[in-house]
């Protein structure tokens, strides 16, 4: 389907695309993954024809329909459905030649290409994808100019998906999606029957969807089977042989060097100096794939922790003006809690995490908040409320008011911001490190509790891991509204579902909750009523057991490789004295049988080390 042959292209001084090449086959879903800026985007507009090239070539079948989200939202008085309706442009010519069509045989022909391209179910279809990304039948009938610009987003998103183009080009599609949004989607593309190309940074998204992995890097573009999961296995795994035989290279660029100092003066050698002089020339270098630079995320704890709960409402009402959102809010916040919320945009949340940080009061209830709680809000639109001259340096400042430069910088560079980005202004920063710094300026004072609305957006796999580690060791409070399923399973241990006018736990998990929203219904079946029982002790939790067994076994093997590579290091430097040879033949051939031995030994060692790190992940 799309060839991508010896492709070269340069922004300024930095080369994105160095001679890469790849072919994705037809039928293919594939995500495409590589740190912000690696330029994701760019080739994706190289593919359309938007960008020119400094060498290579697009090859794509002739006559290919490719689709991709316009970046200027739709924003005319056409309604929602009428404007998914118009992206099938041979639908829509169609029906338009139909209306004035006078030959028989013509019309004949209108009829039937209309009949098999679905023409007379396109509403019923159009209709279903908007649906499925947020909008009722109500809306779908209102102007695309009602709506605000993450919306409009959606119709252009509903609307590629309805004209199901051979390849469709997705950027970053669930950025502007909520969960409910993002799982259908998910479902949407898993059964999508033409090449899909997704860039993604949502792990999971990545594995339900695709079941091939584009990886750009330094440039080059490597393709893998399966889904992401999947491809981490593989570069891994690939990275460590690839270190193995670059020690190996090396090694033996150090003998062969060794041997050609030492003898290059003798006439008697010269000519085996030479040998190994021309082996060192010929032998390739193997290209380890660099070091990328470590996203950081800070969250410092808070320094005194508050007696729980440090929120607790009941019977609370929330809204604006007169009009009630959310009512009969029963629900305590513990000093420790970890919660996800759930819900459909629209049903509310945005409205209870307003009332939790107290930037909207309650209508009616009691709601007590601890004295001296410190809460931090962090949200998507306040990456767009930046002042574009400012620095991460100046902004820390401001945080920092009597404190010295040195304890300024010192801080800055705590956030992931040292020397070289400190004094970079916002608008040169990329999205992904202007949301790292929100983020640690959020958290700045150690608050008690952290509310985190769509943290993950601008942020790449890499900068995702770094937050989930970084909440893993805050010790306060979190509530987290995202559609990275991630982020969620990995930080957060309750969940709340904002539905139908009010707020109540969800006790089912993701997996759950997403068979809830595909089955189309509004909340979960209510449980039966069941005699209370009292709970039994609780067992001993066998998967940190077995996390504790496995990272000692793998301490263990740590020191064993150590010691082996100590003991093959002394075992070459002595097999690479020729004296060991001319003294005693039947040692240094022993000396030689036991470094195979050695050798194949700590190749064993290594593998154990692999599956059992391996492990210890997924544990």
């Amino acid at each position: 389907m799309l060839q991508i042959n010896d492709l070269t292209y340069r922004l300024g001084e930095r080369l994105l695309l160095d001679h890469a090449t790849v072919s994705i086959p037809t039928g293919a879903r594939v995500g495409m993954v590589g740190r912000n800026g690696t330029g994701k985007t760019t080739l994706f507009k190289i593919v359309c024809g938007e960008l020119g090239t400094e060498g290579g070539s697009i090859g794509l079948p002739r006559g290919v329909r490719i689709g991709r989200v316009e970046q200027e939202a739709p924003g005319s008085a056409i309604t929602l459905i009428d404007f998914v309706l118009a992206a099938d442009t041979e639908r829509s010519a169609l029906l338009e030649e139909a209306e004035t069509a006078t030959d028989p045989l013509r019309i004949a022909d209108i009829q039937t290409r209309l009949t098999d391209i679905g023409a007379h179910s396109a509403p019923a279809r159009a209709a279903a994808i908007l649906h499925g990304l947020g909008f009722d039948a109500e809306a779908q009938a209102r102007p695309c100019s009602d709506f605000s610009g993450g919306w409009r987003m959606r119709v252009a998103l509903a609307a590629v998906l309805f004209s199901a183009p051979d390849l469709l080009l997705l950027d970053e599609p669930t950025n502007y999606l909520d969960l409910e949004g993002a799982l259908w989607l998910q479902n949407y593309l898993s059964r999508y029957p033409h090449t899909v190309v997704v860039i993604s940074h949502d792990r999971d998204f990545l594995d339900e969807v695709t079941n091939h992995i584009l990886h750009l890097s330094h440039g080059k573009l490597t393709i893998y089977r399966g889904g992401y999961t999947s491809f981490d296995r593989q570069r891994r795994e690939k990275a460590m042989l690839l270190a193995k035989a670059a020690d190996k290279q090396a090694d033996e660029r150090k003998r062969l060097q060794a041997f050609v100092d030492r003898f290059k003066a003798k006439a008697s050698k010269a000519r085996q100096a030479q040998s190994r002089v021309k082996r060192l020339e010929k032998m390739e270098p193997i290209v380890l794939e660099g070091n990328e630079e470590d996203a950081t995320i800070r969250l410092p704890s808070p320094e005194k922790a508050l007696a729980p709960p440090l929120i607790a409402m009941e019977g609370v009402s929330v809204g604006y003006g007169e009009r009630t959102v959310l009512s009969r809010i029963s629900q305590n916040i513990a000093d420790d809690d970890r919660i996800g919320l759930l819900g459909a945009n629209g049903n509310g949340k945005s409205t209870l995490v307003k009332l939790i940080s107290g930037r909207l009061d309650k209508m009616s209830g009691a709601l007590r908040r601890s004295q001296k709680l410190k809460i931090a809000y962090f949200a998507q639109h306040q990456l767009d409320e930046l002042d574009a001259d400012a620095t991460p340096v100046s902004m820390v400042r401001k945080k920092m008011l009597g404190a010295t430069e040195a304890q300024v910088r010192s801080r800055t560079a705590q956030l992931g911001f040292g020397a070289l980005k400190a004094d970079t202004t916002i608008t040169r920063l990329s999205g992904g490190e202007r949301a790292r710094l929100l983020l640690g300026l959020a958290a700045f004072e150690g608050p008690h509790l952290l509310i985190l609305d769509e943290p993950t957006n601008h942020l790449d796999i890499e900068a995702r891991a770094a937050l989930v580690e970084a909440l893993s060791d805050y010790s306060g409070a979190v509530i987290i509204v995202s559609h990275d399923r991630f982020l969620i399973e990995a930080s957060c241990d309750r969940l709340w579902l904002v539905a139908g006018g009010t707020v109540r736990p969800f006790d089912g998990d993701l997996d759950d909750y997403t068979r809830l929203i595909l089955s189309g219904t509004d909340a979960p079946p209510p449980k039966e009523e069941r005699a209370f029982v009292a709970p039994k002790p609780e067992a001993p939790k066998k998967p940190a057991q077995a996390r504790g067994r496995i990272a000692k076994k793998v301490s263990e093997l740590d020191l064993q490789i150590a010691k082996l590579n100590d003991l093959l290091r002394r075992v070459d430097a002595t097999l690479a004295d020729p004296n060991t040879f001319r003294k005693d033949k039947s040692f240094a051939a022993k000396l030689s049988a036991d470094r195979a031995a050695l050798a194949k030994r700590l190749e064993g060692l290594e593998e154990e080390w692999l599956s059992l790190q391996m492990e210890l992940e997924e544990a």
